[in-house]
Formats: structure tokens, C-alpha cells, sequence
């Protein structure tokens, strides 16, 4: 018997979500896929929808949410989660599908996929992790580095004379017609924690009521592709990030 089950439920603190299996996480220490993939997890019980929820994972960091949530995955080739995505609400439209990807693959080897599923409305979700940068392939630069950020291929950092601006695709996303919510998160504190599962819930919530694609931005940290400790990863972001990729709606229909 495990402890939880001999608490009452007035007396329980935390309890790991059912759809979590026991896989061994291995994101490094400070990483935020770990903190989203329990919100997801969360969410997805509370509304009661793990045997009609679909998610699409592509390559990079966030490819691996399938070895930690039991539910329906498919996985998409690089960038094209929605495409994927687009099929499997249009073939199913009664499951609520959701796309789960990092930045350099939503607003890089994605973007195509991602603006025209977005103008089209599909109903969809979109879980969109951003720490400006290319976190599993080795720290290299993605559109969404802050201008002077360091990475592996901006060792001098991120030159916008040569380089370009930093991408905020989702300010883009949500002056699209197709989408009806557009809001930026994140899962630095207890509190943004919270906020953020209240907006991934809503997201999940529009896919099923057919109002159009919903994308939720979490502005994340990678301290492993950052070079620094959790502690630092987190108070840069907040120092840095969060000037660039500010937390709040952009829409909200």
C-alpha cells in the first residue's frame, strides 16, 4: 500500500499526478520540462480526458514527455508537431490534442507548421517551451537568443546587425485570426506555477470547445545550455528573459 493511500485527503500536502509513470526523469537539475510535464499531468486528470487526449512530442528536449506521461503520443519529425497535431484533431475531433515543443523547433525548423496550422484555427493546443537556445543538440543559438546571449555558436554573443532580432513568434501567433489564446507563462515561482497550470488547463479546455488553436508560452530556463547553476539559470531569466518575452496574454478570446 502505498502512503498516500492511508492519508486522508484533508491531510494531504502533494500527490504525484496519476498520469505520471515512474520512469526516471532525466533533465538536468533546474530544468522547467519536468515542473510543465506535471502541470500537463495535472491538468489532463482533473479534466478527466486521459483516454481521449492525444499528444504530439518532436525531436528535441521535449521528444521525451512520452516516456513520462501515459497517454496517446505520437511523435513528429522536427518542427512538424502540428501538422501531426492537425491530423489527429481533423481525423478524431471529438480528442483533445495538444503539441508539446521547444523553441528552436516551433520557431525554427517549425515555423511553416506552425504560423499556417495557427491561421487556419485549428483546434489545437500548443505547450511552448522557450529558453533561447537549442538545449539537447549542444547550446547552439536558436531565433528566439536575446540579443549578446553566448552560445555555442555565438561565443562573442548574439549579434543582431548579423545575426537578427530575437523572434517573438508569439507575438506574431496572436494576430493570427485562427488563435484564441496567445498567453506567455512561466515556472519559476509557486505562484507563476499555478498561473501557468490555470492557462494550460484553459488551452486544453478551448481545443475541446472548437474555438481555435490556443498557445501557451512558458518562458523557461536552460542551465545546462546556459552555463550556470539553477539558482543563476532563474535569476538571469528573470533579469533577461522576461524584458524580452514579458509574462502575460497577448490574447485571450
Amino acid at each position: 500500500m502505498n502512503k498516500s493511500d492511508i492519508v486522508s485527503p484533508e491531510n494531504l500536502v502533494y500527490q504525484k499526478p496519476v498520469l505520471m509513470n515512474d520512469n526516471h526523469m532525466h533533465y538536468c537539475p533546474g530544468c522547467s520540462h519536468g515542473v510543465v510535464h506535471k502541470l500537463v499531468a495535472e491538468v489532463i486528470d482533473e479534466m478527466n480526458i486521459q483516454d481521449s487526449t492525444i499528444g504530439v512530442a518532436p525531436v528535441g528536449c521535449a521528444v521525451f514527455a512520452y516516456n513520462y506521461l501515459d497517454i496517446d503520443w505520437m511523435e513528429a519529425a522536427h518542427g512538424r508537431a502540428p501538422a501531426l497535431a492537425t491530423a489527429a484533431k481533423r481525423m478524431s475531433p471529438d480528442k483533445m490534442v495538444f503539441t508539446y515543443q521547444g523553441d528552436g523547433d516551433l520557431a525554427a525548423i517549425g515555423t511553416a507548421e506552425t504560423i499556417h496550422a495557427c491561421n487556419r484555427g485549428e483546434n489545437i493546443a500548443i505547450i511552448f517551451i522557450n529558453n533561447g537556445i537549442y538545449g539537447m543538440t549542444g547550446g547552439q543559438m536558436a531565433p528566439t537568443t536575446l540579443d549578446n546571449m553566448v552560445t555555442s555558436t555565438s561565443p562573442d554573443g548574439r549579434d543582431v546587425q548579423t545575426m537578427g532580432n530575437p523572434l517573438k513568434i508569439l507575438d506574431i501567433l496572436a494576430l493570427l485570426d485562427g488563435v484564441c489564446l496567445a498567453s506567455r507563462q512561466s515556472v519559476h515561482t509557486a505562484a507563476a506555477v499555478k498561473k501557468a497550470k490555470r492557462y494550460i488547463r484553459l488551452a486544453f479546455e478551448n481545443s475541446m470547445a472548437g474555438k481555435g488553436t490556443s498557445i501557451v508560452e512558458i518562458v523557461s530556463t536552460c542551465n545546462a545550455g546556459w552555463k550556470m547553476t539553477p539558482v543563476d539559470a532563474n535569476s538571469w531569466m528573470e533579469e533577461n528573459m522576461f524584458k524580452v518575452y514579458p509574462i502575460g496574454d497577448l490574447k485571450n478570446i
